[in-house]
Protein backbone atom coordinates (compact mmCIF):
# COMPACT_ATOMS: atom_id res chain seq x y z
CA UNK A 1 0.00 0.00 0.00
CA UNK A 2 1.26 3.54 -0.39
CA UNK A 3 2.93 4.91 2.55
CA UNK A 4 1.97 8.52 3.96
CA UNK A 5 3.12 11.54 5.90
CA UNK A 6 5.89 11.63 8.01
CA UNK A 7 7.42 8.53 6.89
CA UNK A 8 10.04 9.52 4.79
CA UNK A 9 11.27 11.19 7.93
CA UNK A 10 14.27 9.62 9.26
CA UNK A 11 13.78 6.91 6.58
CA UNK A 12 16.82 4.87 6.53
CA UNK A 13 20.07 7.26 5.05
CA UNK A 14 22.47 4.78 4.86
CA UNK A 15 22.76 0.74 4.55
CA UNK A 16 22.09 -0.62 7.97
CA UNK A 17 23.87 -3.87 8.57
CA UNK A 18 23.43 -6.23 11.86
CA UNK A 19 26.63 -8.26 12.17
CA UNK A 20 25.22 -11.13 14.03
CA UNK A 21 27.32 -13.39 16.76
CA UNK A 22 29.31 -16.03 14.98
CA UNK A 23 27.46 -19.30 16.05
CA UNK A 24 25.46 -21.75 14.32
CA UNK A 25 21.89 -20.98 12.53
CA UNK A 26 19.10 -21.33 15.08
CA UNK A 27 15.93 -23.18 14.25
CA UNK A 28 13.26 -20.96 14.76
CA UNK A 29 10.43 -22.13 17.66
CA UNK A 30 7.56 -23.36 16.46
CA UNK A 31 4.05 -24.64 17.35
CA UNK A 32 2.51 -26.88 15.09
CA UNK A 33 3.33 -24.70 11.50
CA UNK A 34 3.89 -21.42 13.93
CA UNK A 35 7.37 -19.91 13.55
CA UNK A 36 8.73 -17.72 15.96
CA UNK A 37 11.65 -15.13 14.76
CA UNK A 38 13.13 -12.19 16.32
CA UNK A 39 14.03 -8.84 15.03
CA UNK A 40 16.05 -5.72 15.80
CA UNK A 41 15.05 -2.62 17.43
CA UNK A 42 17.02 0.43 16.16
CA UNK A 43 17.09 4.03 17.08
CA UNK A 44 18.76 7.24 15.98
CA UNK A 45 18.04 10.37 17.79
CA UNK A 46 14.30 10.18 18.21
CA UNK A 47 13.58 7.93 15.26
CA UNK A 48 12.88 4.30 15.90
CA UNK A 49 13.03 1.32 13.82
CA UNK A 50 12.24 -2.11 13.73
CA UNK A 51 14.12 -4.21 10.89
CA UNK A 52 14.19 -7.75 9.69
CA UNK A 53 17.38 -8.97 8.52
CA UNK A 54 17.70 -10.18 4.82
CA UNK A 55 20.52 -12.51 4.14
CA UNK A 56 19.88 -14.44 0.30
CA UNK A 57 17.63 -13.46 -2.20
CA UNK A 58 17.82 -16.60 -4.66
CA UNK A 59 20.87 -17.65 -4.33
CA UNK A 60 22.72 -14.94 -3.64
CA UNK A 61 23.95 -14.21 -0.11
CA UNK A 62 23.19 -10.54 0.88
CA UNK A 63 23.01 -8.95 4.05
CA UNK A 64 20.60 -5.80 4.68
CA UNK A 65 18.06 -4.52 7.26
CA UNK A 66 14.52 -3.86 6.20
CA UNK A 67 12.55 -1.90 7.56
CA UNK A 68 9.50 -3.65 9.53
CA UNK A 69 6.79 -2.53 8.27
CA UNK A 70 2.65 -3.31 8.68
CA UNK A 71 1.57 0.30 6.68
CA UNK A 72 2.69 -1.15 3.50
CA UNK A 73 2.14 -4.01 1.32
CA UNK A 74 5.31 -6.23 0.01
CA UNK A 75 8.94 -6.36 -0.63
CA UNK A 76 10.97 -3.87 -1.96
CA UNK A 77 14.79 -4.22 -2.06
CA UNK A 78 17.67 -2.13 -3.96
CA UNK A 79 19.26 -3.97 -7.24
CA UNK A 80 22.97 -2.76 -5.70
CA UNK A 81 24.70 -5.55 -4.38
CA UNK A 82 22.01 -8.19 -5.12
CA UNK A 83 22.11 -7.73 -9.24
CA UNK A 84 25.56 -7.38 -11.72
CA UNK A 85 26.66 -4.19 -11.65
CA UNK A 86 26.31 -4.14 -15.47
CA UNK A 87 22.42 -5.39 -15.16
CA UNK A 88 21.72 -1.67 -13.42
CA UNK A 89 21.97 1.88 -15.14
CA UNK A 90 20.73 5.34 -14.40
CA UNK A 91 17.78 4.79 -16.63
CA UNK A 92 16.91 1.13 -15.23
CA UNK A 93 17.55 -2.71 -15.45
CA UNK A 94 18.71 -4.05 -18.35
CA UNK A 95 16.15 -6.90 -19.34
CA UNK A 96 16.42 -8.40 -22.15
CA UNK A 97 12.96 -9.98 -23.44
CA UNK A 98 10.39 -10.74 -20.86
CA UNK A 99 12.60 -11.61 -18.03
CA UNK A 100 16.15 -12.53 -17.10
CA UNK A 101 17.43 -15.14 -14.56
CA UNK A 102 20.71 -14.02 -12.03
CA UNK A 103 21.82 -16.42 -9.00
CA UNK A 104 17.98 -17.45 -8.94
CA UNK A 105 16.39 -14.00 -9.21
CA UNK A 106 13.82 -13.81 -12.00
CA UNK A 107 13.52 -10.36 -12.69
CA UNK A 108 10.34 -9.44 -15.16
CA UNK A 109 10.53 -6.38 -18.11
CA UNK A 110 7.47 -5.63 -16.32
CA UNK A 111 8.32 -1.59 -14.73
CA UNK A 112 6.93 0.28 -12.17
CA UNK A 113 7.25 2.94 -9.10
CA UNK A 114 6.53 2.31 -5.62
CA UNK A 115 6.01 6.40 -3.82
CA UNK A 116 6.34 6.84 -0.55
CA UNK A 117 4.76 10.11 1.36
CA UNK A 118 1.96 12.49 0.92
CA UNK A 119 1.53 16.50 -0.83
CA UNK A 120 4.26 17.40 1.77
CA UNK A 121 6.71 14.91 1.42
CA UNK A 122 7.64 12.45 -1.37
CA UNK A 123 9.86 9.76 -2.04
CA UNK A 124 9.59 6.96 -5.36
CA UNK A 125 11.26 4.41 -6.01
CA UNK A 126 11.79 3.19 -9.92
CA UNK A 127 12.59 -0.38 -10.58
CA UNK A 128 11.21 -4.01 -12.00
CA UNK A 129 8.87 -6.77 -10.43
CA UNK A 130 11.26 -9.63 -9.38
CA UNK A 131 10.85 -13.23 -8.00
CA UNK A 132 12.36 -15.55 -5.94
CA UNK A 133 12.45 -17.46 -2.61
CA UNK A 134 13.96 -14.82 0.25
CA UNK A 135 15.90 -15.28 3.27
CA UNK A 136 14.67 -13.64 6.58
CA UNK A 137 16.79 -13.64 9.78
CA UNK A 138 20.32 -14.95 10.49
CA UNK A 139 22.18 -16.75 13.09
CA UNK A 140 19.86 -16.03 15.33
CA UNK A 141 16.71 -17.77 13.57
CA UNK A 142 15.90 -17.45 9.94
CA UNK A 143 13.59 -18.96 7.37
CA UNK A 144 13.34 -19.26 3.52
CA UNK A 145 9.90 -18.72 1.83
CA UNK A 146 8.82 -20.07 -1.49
CA UNK A 147 9.53 -18.31 -4.40
CA UNK A 148 7.64 -14.76 -3.91
CA UNK A 149 7.34 -11.49 -6.10
CA UNK A 150 9.18 -8.26 -4.68
CA UNK A 151 10.06 -4.81 -6.13
CA UNK A 152 13.53 -4.34 -6.90
CA UNK A 153 14.69 -0.71 -7.28
CA UNK A 154 17.21 0.72 -9.47
CA UNK A 155 17.03 4.17 -7.88
CA UNK A 156 15.08 6.45 -5.36
CA UNK A 157 14.32 9.54 -5.76
CA UNK A 158 13.58 12.68 -3.05
CA UNK A 159 10.16 14.05 -4.94
CA UNK A 160 10.44 17.19 -3.24
CA UNK A 161 14.10 18.21 -4.11
CA UNK A 162 14.79 15.85 -6.92
CA UNK A 163 17.56 14.74 -5.28
CA UNK A 164 18.52 11.12 -5.71
CA UNK A 165 18.98 8.64 -2.50
CA UNK A 166 21.62 6.48 -1.70
CA UNK A 167 21.69 2.33 -2.05
CA UNK A 168 19.65 0.17 -0.17
CA UNK A 169 18.31 4.31 1.52
CA UNK A 170 14.95 2.64 1.27
CA UNK A 171 14.30 -1.92 1.55
CA UNK A 172 11.01 -2.05 3.00
CA UNK A 173 9.40 -5.13 4.25
CA UNK A 174 5.54 -4.42 3.92
CA UNK A 175 3.62 -6.71 5.60
CA UNK A 176 0.26 -4.99 5.40
CA UNK A 177 -2.91 -6.21 4.37
CA UNK A 178 -4.09 -5.60 0.73
CA UNK A 179 -1.15 -5.79 -2.30
CA UNK A 180 1.42 -3.32 -3.05
CA UNK A 181 0.85 -0.11 -5.47
CA UNK A 182 3.63 -1.14 -7.73
CA UNK A 183 2.25 -4.32 -9.05
CA UNK A 184 -0.84 -6.33 -7.86
CA UNK A 185 1.07 -9.13 -7.79
CA UNK A 186 3.39 -8.10 -4.80
CA UNK A 187 1.96 -8.69 -1.39
CA UNK A 188 3.54 -9.42 2.05
CA UNK A 189 6.14 -11.69 2.05
CA UNK A 190 4.01 -12.87 5.39
CA UNK A 191 1.83 -13.60 3.74
CA UNK A 192 3.21 -16.66 0.67
CA UNK A 193 4.16 -18.97 3.62
CA UNK A 194 2.48 -22.54 3.50
CA UNK A 195 0.66 -23.45 6.53
CA UNK A 196 -1.04 -26.76 7.68
CA UNK A 197 -4.73 -26.66 8.28
CA UNK A 198 -4.53 -25.72 11.47
CA UNK A 199 -2.60 -22.23 11.18
CA UNK A 200 -3.96 -19.56 9.93
CA UNK A 201 -1.56 -17.23 7.17
CA UNK A 202 -1.04 -13.91 9.18
CA UNK A 203 1.41 -12.71 12.04
CA UNK A 204 1.33 -11.50 15.46
CA UNK A 205 3.89 -9.10 16.52
CA UNK A 206 4.70 -9.17 19.95
CA UNK A 207 4.71 -6.01 22.43
CA UNK A 208 8.14 -4.04 21.73
CA UNK A 209 10.56 -3.53 24.03
CA UNK A 210 10.85 0.18 25.47
CA UNK A 211 14.73 -0.08 26.45
CA UNK A 212 15.60 -2.13 23.90
CA UNK A 213 16.20 0.16 21.20
CA UNK A 214 19.84 1.44 20.43
CA UNK A 215 21.95 3.10 18.14
CA UNK A 216 23.63 -0.78 17.06
CA UNK A 217 20.07 -2.19 16.99
CA UNK A 218 19.54 -4.78 19.56
CA UNK A 219 17.99 -7.91 18.66
CA UNK A 220 14.89 -8.78 20.25
CA UNK A 221 13.89 -12.62 20.44
CA UNK A 222 10.42 -13.73 19.64
CA UNK A 223 9.06 -10.57 17.99
CA UNK A 224 7.43 -11.84 15.08
CA UNK A 225 5.00 -15.16 14.86
CA UNK A 226 4.61 -15.90 11.41
CA UNK A 227 1.36 -18.40 11.08
CA UNK A 228 -1.85 -17.76 13.53
CA UNK A 229 -3.24 -20.25 15.68
CA UNK A 230 -6.93 -20.81 16.57
CA UNK A 231 -5.88 -19.76 20.11
CA UNK A 232 -4.08 -16.17 19.06
CA UNK A 233 -7.57 -15.47 16.87
CA UNK A 234 -9.87 -16.64 19.23
CA UNK A 235 -8.64 -16.65 22.67
CA UNK A 236 -5.97 -14.58 23.05
CA UNK A 237 -7.95 -11.14 23.77
CA UNK A 238 -7.12 -9.64 20.51
CA UNK A 239 -9.97 -7.30 19.22
CA UNK A 240 -10.56 -7.71 15.50
CA UNK A 241 -11.46 -5.57 13.24
CA UNK A 242 -12.75 -6.93 9.92
CA UNK A 243 -11.00 -5.42 6.50
CA UNK A 244 -13.00 -3.48 3.60
CA UNK A 245 -11.69 -4.21 -0.10
CA UNK A 246 -10.58 -1.58 -2.28
CA UNK A 247 -10.20 -1.61 -6.18
CA UNK A 248 -6.70 -0.23 -6.21
CA UNK A 249 -5.22 -2.04 -2.85
CA UNK A 250 -7.16 -4.49 -2.06
CA UNK A 251 -7.61 -5.15 1.36
CA UNK A 252 -6.82 -2.02 3.33
CA UNK A 253 -5.23 -1.87 6.82
CA UNK A 254 -6.99 1.68 8.02
CA UNK A 255 -9.47 0.99 10.94
CA UNK A 256 -12.59 3.45 11.56
CA UNK A 257 -12.43 5.01 14.62
CA UNK A 258 -12.68 8.31 16.81
CA UNK A 259 -9.81 10.59 18.00
CA UNK A 260 -9.47 12.47 21.22
CA UNK A 261 -6.64 15.00 21.87
CA UNK A 262 -7.09 17.75 24.47
CA UNK A 263 -10.93 17.67 24.41
CA UNK A 264 -11.45 17.99 20.84
CA UNK A 265 -13.23 14.62 19.24
CA UNK A 266 -12.72 13.80 15.67
CA UNK A 267 -14.00 10.40 13.33
CA UNK A 268 -11.00 8.99 11.66
CA UNK A 269 -9.44 6.09 9.76
CA UNK A 270 -6.47 5.08 11.37
CA UNK A 271 -3.31 3.45 10.36
CA UNK A 272 -1.12 1.36 12.56
CA UNK A 273 1.86 2.26 11.26
CA UNK A 274 5.52 0.59 12.61
CA UNK A 275 6.96 2.11 9.37
CA UNK A 276 6.39 5.76 11.19
CA UNK A 277 9.26 6.24 13.35
CA UNK A 278 8.43 9.34 14.97
CA UNK A 279 5.32 11.44 14.96
CA UNK A 280 1.67 10.19 15.52
CA UNK A 281 -0.33 12.32 12.41
CA UNK A 282 -4.29 13.06 13.55
CA UNK A 283 -6.09 14.59 10.59
CA UNK A 284 -9.09 16.93 11.39
CA UNK A 285 -10.59 18.64 8.51
CA UNK A 286 -12.01 21.06 11.13
CA UNK A 287 -8.96 22.41 11.97
CA UNK A 288 -8.76 25.41 10.08
CA UNK A 289 -4.79 25.83 10.66
CA UNK A 290 -1.36 23.57 10.70
CA UNK A 291 -0.88 23.00 14.20
CA UNK A 292 2.50 21.74 14.56
CA UNK A 293 2.86 19.12 17.69
CA UNK A 294 0.43 18.70 20.12
CA UNK A 295 2.41 20.26 23.74
CA UNK A 296 3.63 18.03 26.31
CA UNK A 297 1.14 16.08 28.53
CA UNK A 298 -1.38 16.20 26.08
CA UNK A 299 -3.62 13.46 26.53
CA UNK A 300 -4.78 11.32 23.14
CA UNK A 301 -7.11 8.57 23.30
CA UNK A 302 -8.54 6.65 19.96
CA UNK A 303 -10.91 4.44 20.01
CA UNK A 304 -12.00 1.94 17.05
CA UNK A 305 -15.38 1.08 15.51
CA UNK A 306 -14.96 -2.29 17.32
CA UNK A 307 -14.14 -0.72 21.22
CA UNK A 308 -10.67 -1.16 21.12
CA UNK A 309 -9.27 1.82 23.41
CA UNK A 310 -6.17 3.08 23.98
CA UNK A 311 -4.92 6.18 25.36
CA UNK A 312 -1.45 8.20 25.94
CA UNK A 313 0.64 11.16 26.72
CA UNK A 314 2.70 13.12 24.87
CA UNK A 315 5.81 14.05 26.40
CA UNK A 316 9.26 16.33 25.42
CA UNK A 317 10.72 13.13 24.68
CA UNK A 318 8.62 10.33 23.03
CA UNK A 319 4.73 10.26 21.70
CA UNK A 320 5.14 13.22 19.41
CA UNK A 321 1.94 13.58 17.68
CA UNK A 322 1.13 16.33 15.36
CA UNK A 323 -2.64 17.80 14.12
CA UNK A 324 -3.38 18.61 10.26
CA UNK A 325 -5.84 19.20 7.94
CA UNK A 326 -6.04 16.08 5.50
CA UNK A 327 -6.81 19.13 2.70
CA UNK A 328 -3.14 19.88 3.52
CA UNK A 329 -1.53 16.46 2.76
CA UNK A 330 -3.96 15.51 0.59
CA UNK A 331 -4.19 12.10 2.82
CA UNK A 332 -7.53 11.47 5.30
CA UNK A 333 -5.60 9.14 7.38
CA UNK A 334 -4.64 9.46 11.06
CA UNK A 335 -1.22 7.28 11.43
CA UNK A 336 0.15 6.16 15.03
CA UNK A 337 3.47 6.25 14.86
CA UNK A 338 5.79 3.15 16.14
CA UNK A 339 5.73 4.14 19.69
CA UNK A 340 2.00 2.58 19.65
CA UNK A 341 3.65 -0.53 19.49
CA UNK A 342 5.94 -0.39 22.62
CA UNK A 343 2.18 -0.50 24.43
CA UNK A 344 -0.27 -2.71 22.65
CA UNK A 345 -0.18 -6.12 20.22
CA UNK A 346 -0.49 -6.13 16.74
CA UNK A 347 -2.13 -9.37 14.58
CA UNK A 348 -2.94 -9.58 10.99
CA UNK A 349 -5.25 -12.16 9.68
CA UNK A 350 -4.44 -12.74 6.16
CA UNK A 351 -6.70 -15.10 5.52
CA UNK A 352 -9.92 -13.76 6.38
CA UNK A 353 -9.10 -10.42 6.06
CA UNK A 354 -8.62 -8.84 9.91
CA UNK A 355 -6.24 -6.86 12.12
CA UNK A 356 -6.08 -7.49 15.84
CA UNK A 357 -5.05 -4.82 18.27
CA UNK A 358 -4.66 -5.97 22.00
CA UNK A 359 -3.13 -3.49 24.97
CA UNK A 360 0.04 -4.74 26.85
CA UNK A 361 0.48 -8.27 27.19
Amino acid sequence: MKKTLLYIIGIISASVVFTACKKETKTPKSSADQITLGLYQYQSSSYKRIFVPITAIGSKAVNYASVFDTGSAGMTIDAQGVLPASMITANGITVTGDSVVVDGITVTSKQSTMSYGDATSKFTEYGNLAYAPITIGDANGKITTKRIPFFIYYKIVNETTGATMSAHAADIFGVSSGYSYASTAIQSPLAYFNTNSDITQGFRLALLKRDAFSSQGTFVAGLLSIGLTAADRTQSGFIMHPLSFTQKGGYSPNIPATITYNGVSTSAQVLFDTGNPMITSIKNKQETNALGNLPANSTVNVTTNQGFSYTYTTTSTSYYTTIQNPNDTNDIRSIFSIDFFIDNQYLMDYANHQIGLKNGK
